[in-house]
């Protein structure tokens, strides 16, 4: 009798636990009929990315969702993968969603001023982060003074090959607009000086791999340069592969810019020249900082302009900084890069 009560009791028991099983097993229980979802009163904002292949554009989506949280937006963040109708796509999402901001990394320039009149036709104010969107009268363009980016590398590679030499040149993107504003300063760099662009390339879709290739065509063409500009630092690990391979790194000074870790770390160790630091938590934070104030109808103050091929656009403009050896540990270290990191492969 005892024995039948026991069993009585643990096949309740393994009902009940059954029941529990399936239930979990199926996810949240939501009520029977249909629910609307309550709409979030905070900002909506949509970021839209080019890629995340080049470093830096983790941190600055990051920073930017972290600033813009901390002021009670909601972000929403599409990666487009360097596909410029997917880049449509997801920004006509944004606009189906009724977006308060979006804040586009523009992935070709040129093409996104229909998707950009279609977004303030539906009242939502649009900014061109880091990369401006050309005849399309953004509300905002917010970046670094690329001029003065291309004017760094010049400046540098003047000074340290004596105003005398032959470079080679092996841009980003271009469909990237700052592309040819780094270019044209850098050039302008080098007037009056006795140095020599030999050969330009540039890495579309900023396909750094394009960078090896232009280098080492060059190299076995019999030619050996004084020094390279990169359109950045990604590009900057392909040439210096190729000068590797060449048992030629460290004698040719490169440039680049966007102080990513692992040019952080070839500038100590000596096998690349300099990069331009641009301080992309500022640009990030501030970007957030005025998407939030433009969502509630303020009108952010800039004290620059920037022609876009049709329009004036506001211009909120940050300054870069060039870094050498010489004031890694003054710009870089504990601000960007940990000295740790940075110093990795150096011997003490």
């Amino acid at each position: 009798m005892v024995v039948k009560k026991i069993r009585d009791v643990l096949a309740v028991l393994l009902a009940g636990v059954m029941t529990i099983m399936s239930v979990s097993g199926c996810g949240q229980v939501m009520p029977e009929g249909d629910v609307e979802m309550e709409k979030s009163d905070a900002i909506q904002i949509g970021f839209s990315m080019d890629s995340f292949l080049i470093e830096r554009w983790q941190r600055d989506r990051d920073l930017f969702v972290s600033k813009a949280q901390e002021l009670g937006a909601e972000v929403n963040v599409q990666n487009a993968n360097g596909e410029v109708d997917k880049q449509i796509s997801q920004i006509e999402y944004f606009i189906e969603k009724e977006m308060d901001v979006i804040v586009i990394v523009a992935i070709d320039g040129n093409v996104l001023s229909e998707v950009v009149e279609k977004a303030k036709k539906a009242g939502i104010k649009v900014i061109a982060y880091d990369r401006l969107i050309l005849d399309a009268d953004v509300d905002l363009y917010i970046s670094f003074d690329n001029r003065r980016v291309g004017e760094l590398m010049g400046e540098y590679l003047r000074e340290a090959l004596g105003d005398e030499g032959t470079v080679i040149c092996i841009n980003g993107s271009p469909t990237d607009n700052n592309v040819s504003f780094v270019f044209s300063e850098f050039k302008k760099a080098l007037q009056g000086s006795g140095i020599t662009i030999d050969r330009t390339g540039y890495a579309d879709n900023w396909l750094a791999e394009i960078g090896f290739d232009f280098v080492s065509e060059y190299l076995a063409e019999g030619n050996v340069p004084d020094g390279i500009m990169c359109g950045n630092d990604d590009i900057a690990t392909q040439v210096v592969k190729a000068l590797s391979e060449n048992r030629l790194a460290g004698q040719v000074y490169v440039t680049g810019q966007d102080a990513d870790l692992v040019a952080c770390q070839r500038i100590v160790e000596g096998t690349q020249y300099m990069t331009v630091y641009k301080p992309i938590e500022l640009l990030a934070q501030r970007a957030a900082e005025m998407a939030v104030a433009m969502a509630k109808d303020e009108v952010p103050e800039t004290e620059d302009t920037i022609y876009d091929g049709t329009y004036e656009v506001p211009f909120e403009k940050l300054e870069p900084v060039g870094v050498t050896k010489e004031n890694m540990d003054e710009v870089i270290i504990g601000k960007y890069h940990q000295k740790g990191d940075v110093y990795l492969n150096v011997q003490e």
